[in-house]
């Protein structure tokens, strides 16, 4: 490898959260464009990197990584230098295992329903009725967990929502970001209003050098946590 690191990405997609997290370390990496508009995640390459088809992929000296919770887990301990910083407690830290038990959540709860709700055929099948009663389901119950992720955020926890972003308030500030862009027939559906502490943790990220860099790269525009847009990228497709 020429860099460290490679990053498999499609703009807008999950990969801007490791792609925020690696810009915020300073570490060198590759972005290798993976072409939605061609099914590139379906492709026998793609594959041997993640059979899941699904993006993104870290490949590392260590092999390839998939799954947003799992990269940003290992970046951030593999990393753990006055130089980068800390962007999640250490393995000793006296707050770990609540950090720990809030990334699960965000990686297996809410980015799960997310997907669901944006994507609900692929769950359901091609009948209206049944994909609008699981979209139906999922704001009731996505709203629910945004309530109790506000509450965990303005609670003066260092490892969300602070002066010093870690890998969880990256990722809840692009889910953040989703949710205000996404069905696109029902865009809007959640008050960000309703909740300032999430709003602030939005401002804190989107204020960062590295998000700036992030944006521009892949075309988010000006305010693309504070003020979401769709996205206009130089290269690929965010679908």
């Amino acid at each position: 490898m020429m860099t460290p690191y490679r990053l498999h990405y499609a703009p807008d997609n999950a990969s801007l959260i490791i792609r925020l997290a690696l810009e915020e370390m300073g570490l060198p990496y590759r972005a290798v464009l993976v072409d939605r508009s061609a099914r590139a995640q379906r492709s026998a390459p793609y594959l041997a990197l993640n059979p899941h088809g699904r993006i993104p992929v870290l490949e590392t000296p260590d092999g390839a990584i998939f799954e947003t919770g799992a990269i940003l887990l290992w970046l951030a301990d593999r990393h753990r230098t006055a130089e980068h910083g800390a962007l999640f407690p250490g393995p000793d830290h006296a707050q770990r295992g609540d950090a720990l038990k809030w990334l699960f959540f965000l990686s297996n709860t809410l980015h799960a329903e997310l997907r669901m709700l944006f994507y609900p055929e692929l769950y359901t099948g091609p009948d209206p009725g049944h994909q609008a009663a699981l979209r139906d389901g999922l704001r009731a119950s996505l709203t629910g967990h945004l309530a109790r992720l506000e509450d965990v955020a303005g609670a003066g926890h260092g490892w969300l929502g602070g002066d010093s972003p870690t890998v969880l308030d990256l990722y809840l500030a692009a889910c953040l970001r989703w949710i205000a862009l996404y069905p696109r027939d029902r865009a809007g559906w959640w008050d960000r209003a309703q909740a300032p502490h999430l709003a602030r943790l939005c401002a804190r990220v989107e204020a960062r050098p590295a998000s700036r860099l992030v944006a521009e790269a892949e075309g988010l525009g000006t305010f693309p946590f504070t003020a979401p847009a769709y996205p206009n990228p130089p290269e690929g497709s965010a679908t």
